[in-house]
């Protein structure tokens, strides 16, 4: 029996299913573009085989870790490595035991479909994975990923990806992109610039980080001209090196300055000093992503802002584990106010995309939308983190296309660290959006041609036009 339903994600309605499936089948097997996402550079580069099961879906994948953990399961014995130099479970088959056993956590969550999905069409699993099953679907698995047809590059092929985005911060030297680039594979994979580290004043290191900025650059990095020097310097060598077509931003909250060249000074000099007041380091990252925005008038990068997550909300768990292990904790965010000093910067601009990503769904249909539906610079990214699902995706069309269209969106993008589930949530995104569409043409608002023109540029067009590609 099949773990997926091919009906899954559809309207249950019988004409209006009939009509998603016709759009469905128009845009399924289009290419993937995964503009944004935070998938190993090195696995391309070097094209190994993925040592374990464990390591390929469990130990990278806090979607599913997070849950894990809220049930009481110790992050150490899923093998997810410590910061703090702790023992953590290095037998794969531990891990994977555990793994199967908890599964049933992830019930009606948008995990359960992108591992059943992996299994399924990736590995050409039938039997659901459970305690009892664990151990000959970890061999199954295993088996598989011994093989040439299942290293990265294969798979890259098999999942039909015509461009993947991986993200590094702003002083990587991209060893990872140069070989990809210098080999005789023809898989595009680009970097994205994430200046955070050398941005946010309250980041671990920054003044040292700004340092390392300076010895990379040759700028004196200890001057505010210098500074921004050496970020037109880093985005330049990430754009030579890595391919890269954006930047990205990762901002506790939405807020944006534009401040004249002494104020930016005087907090960029305290920012070195350590004395930054956490109103001042929000000051600080807001008015440079106003700066990032001129630079991108000048260098063409897409910027993104992914803004409104109380990152590594436990302390314990940053001191154990370290960043991005599932504590990222959504909070109220305020965009008409926040954003209004970089848009009245930048915001009439043709020539520059600014895409916004959101985790407080309260503000799509009374701020996003109507912002995004006027300024010429902004558009609205897909569904970010918790809302990357069916119910998220759908509450998105809904709260924003009668105000912002959908030609002021930006397409899908996975933002994901595991590399099996790229197909799974494109095709969970297609499905969405065509089950949209057919409500619309249902309820006749639009006819069928142009639904399918519509799919085409949700799952394609656009995402190539905001990101360059």
């Amino acid at each position: 029996m099949p773990l997926l339903d091919q009906n899954r994600l559809f309207p249950v309605e019988d004409r209006t299913r009939a009509l998603t499936r016709e759009i469905y089948d128009g845009i399924k097997d289009l290419p993937i573009i995964s503009p944004h996402g935070h998938t190993d550079p090195s696995w391309f580069a070097l094209n190994e085989n993925f040592p374990d099961p464990a390591r390929l879906f469990v130990t990278p994948d806090h979607y599913v870790f997070r849950m894990f953990c809220s049930q009481g399961i110790d992050l150490a014995t899923l093998g997810v490595p410590r910061a703090d130099g702790g023992e953590t479970e290095q037998d794969p088959r531990k891990i994977w035991q555990v793994f199967a056993e908890n599964l049933y956590l992830l019930r009606a969550t948008p995990s359960y479909i992108w591992l059943n999905h992996a299994f399924q069409e990736t590995f050409g699993i039938k039997t659901p994975l459970n305690g009892e099953t664990a151990g000959e679907i970890y061999d199954h698995i295993d088996a598989c990923l011994k093989t040439d047809a299942f290293k990265p590059r294969a798979l890259y092929d098999r999942f039909n990806i015509e461009a993947l985005s991986t993200t590094e911060m702003a002083l990587d030297d991209l060893k990872h992109h140069k070989t990809i680039a210098e080999s005789d594979w023809n898989g595009k994979v680009i970097s994205a610039y994430r200046p955070d580290n050398v941005i946010d004043p309250e980041f671990e290191g920054f003044t040292d980080n700004i340092a390392q900025l300076g010895a990379l650059t040759g700028e004196n990095t200890a001057t505010w001209q210098g500074y921004l020097n050496a970020h037109r310097a880093r985005r330049a060598y990430f754009k030579q090196v890595g391919g890269v077509t954006s930047s990205d931003h990762g901002h506790p909250t939405a807020r944006t300055e534009d401040f004249s060249p002494q104020v930016a000074n005087e907090l960029f000099q305290k920012a070195l000093k350590g004395t930054c007041t956490a109103d001042e380091a929000d000051a600080f990252r807001g008015h440079m992503l106003t700066e990032m925005a001129r630079m991108s008038l000048d260098d063409g990068l897409t910027l993104q802002i992914h803004a409104g997550s109380h990152r590594n909300h436990s302390a314990p768990m940053m001191a154990q584990f370290g960043r991005d292990k599932g504590f990222d904790i959504p909070s109220k965010t305020e965009f008409v106010n926040n954003l209004k000093p970089l848009l009245n910067a930048v915001g009439m601009e043709r020539d520059l995309t600014v895409i916004l990503f959101m985790l407080d769904e309260t503000t799509q249909s009374r701020e996003l939308a109507p912002l995004a539906g006027v300024y010429p610079a902004l558009r609205l990214g897909p569904p970010w983190w918790f809302h990357d699902s069916f119910e998220g995706m759908k509450r998105f069309r809904e709260n924003t296309t009668e105000t912002a269209g959908f030609y002021n969106t930006v397409g899908f993008n996975d933002d994901t660290r595991a590399f099996c589930s790229i197909p799974a949530r494109h095709d969970v995104a297609r499905r969405v959006d065509a089950g949209y569409l057919a409500t619309l043409v249902a309820t006749g608002r639009l006819n069928v041609n142009e639904a399918h023109e519509v799919a085409q540029d949700l799952t394609y067009n656009l995402v190539k036009k905001a990101y360059k590609l």
